[in-house]
């Protein structure tokens, strides 16, 4: 049986993720659906361990549990930050926006809510190591990828497979927004600022609307996301 403490052997160039639980179920539900992906991956069960993996191996990304025995994942971000950038994706059961705050103030890159939903936390994982990776997006890319759906970011043209799909003006200029700069949150006031005027009612209306015509389960969206209090951002596939 494979020692989920180790990095596994997979492809040499694949990214090495630490994950970092000291909840052992979430520790091997992590490590075995990121390897079925292609990551390499390599857990640890609290700060003191997670600290001795980062002197010995080179990780591309963390993913952090915020409350851990000993010395919290907060803390923790906070310390990797003053000479480190490597990509954070912290867990926590406290989903709150001000749990999330102080999550993404400590450092971390994004944050998500414990329980949370696996294909969700790869394409979160992606977009971030998209973001860390020059190789992966460039400011001269114009089309985007999730999905069936390609979008061209010039012409504003979205198609499913080979069928091209109807949008509205406003519905493509907040889609062309979104994807212009993938996994970052755009706030309402920047969503709102295209064309006429319009309030945060009339963008959730937008963004309902666009959720239809992509998500399939519009009422639990893998690629447009909310990120309450501040707006929505835009995660696509690996």
């Amino acid at each position: 049986m494979t020692d989920p403490n180790k990095p596994q052997i997979l492809a040499d160039d694949a990214p090495h993720i630490l994950v970092v639980d000291d909840d052992k179920r979430i520790r091997a539900l992590l490590s075995r659906f990121l390897m079925d992906k292609g990551y390499r991956v390599t857990t640890a069960q609290h700060v003191v361990e997670a600290t001795t993996c980062l002197k010995n191996f080179a990780f591309d990304l963390i993913i952090l549990d915020v409350m851990m025995p000993g010395e919290s994942g907060l803390s923790f971000a906070a310390r990797l930050r003053i000479d480190s950038a490597v990509p954070i994706l912290m867990l926590s059961a406290l989903a709150e926006t001000e749990a999330r705050v102080r999550g993404l103030e400590a450092g971390a890159d994004d944050y998500l809510g414990k329980p949370f939903e696996p294909r969700e936390l790869v394409l979160r994982v992606a977009a971030l190591l998209r973001r860390s990776s020059p190789r992966l997006v460039t400011s001269s890319s114009t089309i985007a990828c999730f999905g069936r759906f390609t979008f061209h970011l010039d012409r504003g043209e979205l198609r499913r497979g080979e069928e091209l799909m109807h949008l509205t003006e406003r519905e493509r200029e907040i889609l062309r927004l979104l994807l212009d700069k993938p996994s970052e949150t755009i706030s309402r006031d920047d969503l709102g600022g295209i064309g006429e005027a319009g309030s945060e009612r009339s963008i959730d209306v937008q963004i309902n609307r666009l959720r239809r015509k992509i998500e399939d389960d519009p009422a639990n969206p893998l690629y447009i996301q909310t990120v309450r209090g501040l707006g929505y951002r835009m995660l696509i596939d690996p």
